[in-house]
């Protein structure tokens, strides 16, 4: 099924100013039970039938104008995003396969946000910052580490925190300064504009961005999605030796992290030699998750 023909099935965006229409047409659209996505994508894959590609697509809309609302941040318009997020969406369905186990949202969400993410680097103004992976990786990333370091988002980082965040992240520091500067000039855009100008009552864009009732498709692809983290992250974990397993789980993988100074007594070495340990093992153990979800779940590269 061609990419126009599978768009000519989906509601319109519309652009900004029909984004509330939009968000209202795709909730109609029900929820598919596991037994009928499996036959859905079954006949998509052996018959290229495009009603069930329709209808595969259709049930996932909602998963992408989730997505596309924790991306609102970064000051496009959530109406592009959405556009994106279901062109990835389209590519995930025509390559997902129901035999490997899991749910079509669980696969289709990293084509989604694969989408959307380009969409973002090509353009919002950071673009000339450079696209390499690392780059990526720490543009996506650091809003949400700033918000768990309770770290101001309009100034700079302390050096603590820079430190923690390319450590982290397997960053220079003065990437992660230059990247937090960068972003603070980029601003985000308002969601307390009216819909229609100045009207009164008209309401505003936030009110149609926060669905309350929990989406049944993101709650299942969410816990498919930590399951399968975790067993990447198990498999991961072989590929070091016992000593990086010890610090690494002590240092990241535990409610209550040992200090380098506890771990320094344990193995008899310096404080910076099981920094250097911990960095190693956790640059190891990042490569070997990408190796095992490229193999296992086809995932889209950046």
């Amino acid at each position: 099924m061609s990419e126009a023909k599978k768009r000519s099935t989906l509601p319109a965006v519309g652009g900004e100013a029909g984004l509330n229409r939009y968000l209202s047409e795709i909730r109609k659209f029900p929820v598919l039970t596991a037994e009928k996505e499996y036959m859905l994508a079954r006949r998509f894959q052996e018959h290229q039938d495009p009603e069930a590609a329709a209808q595969l697509v259709t049930s996932h809309l909602r998963l992408v104008a989730k997505i596309a609302m924790g991306y609102r941040g970064y000051g496009l318009p959530v109406s592009e995003l959405i556009s994106e997020g279901n062109i990835g969406l389209m590519q995930g369905v025509k390559k997902f396969d129901p035999e490997r186990g899991f749910r079509l949202a669980t696969y289709a969400m990293w084509w989604i946000k694969a989408s959307m993410q380009e969409f973002i680097l090509r353009s919002w103004s950071l673009v000339k910052m450079g696209t390499t992976a690392s780059q990526k990786k720490l543009f996506f990333n650091l809003r949400r580490m700033k918000k768990n370091l309770e770290a101001f988002e309009d100034t700079d980082l302390h050096p603590d925190d820079v430190k923690k965040i390319a450590t982290d992240l397997g960053v220079p520091e003065v990437d992660v300064v230059n990247m937090n500067r960068r972003m603070m000039m980029g601003g985000d855009a308002s969601l307390n504009v009216s819909l229609r100008g100045d009207e009164e009552g008209a309401g505003q864009w936030q009110d149609w961005l926060v669905d309350d009732r929990p989406l049944q498709d993101s709650t299942v692809a969410d816990a498919e999605e930590a399951s399968m983290r975790h067993d990447m992250l198990v498999e991961a974990m072989e590929g070091l030796n016992d000593r990086e397993k010890h610090i690494l789980t002590d240092r990241r993988l535990v409610d209550e992290p040992k200090t380098l100074e506890e771990l320094s007594q344990v193995y008899h070495v310096s404080r910076e030699r099981v920094r250097q340990i911990e960095v190693r093992a956790f640059e190891k153990l990042q490569k070997a998750m990408q190796r095992i979800a490229g193999e296992k779940y086809m995932m889209p590269t950046m």
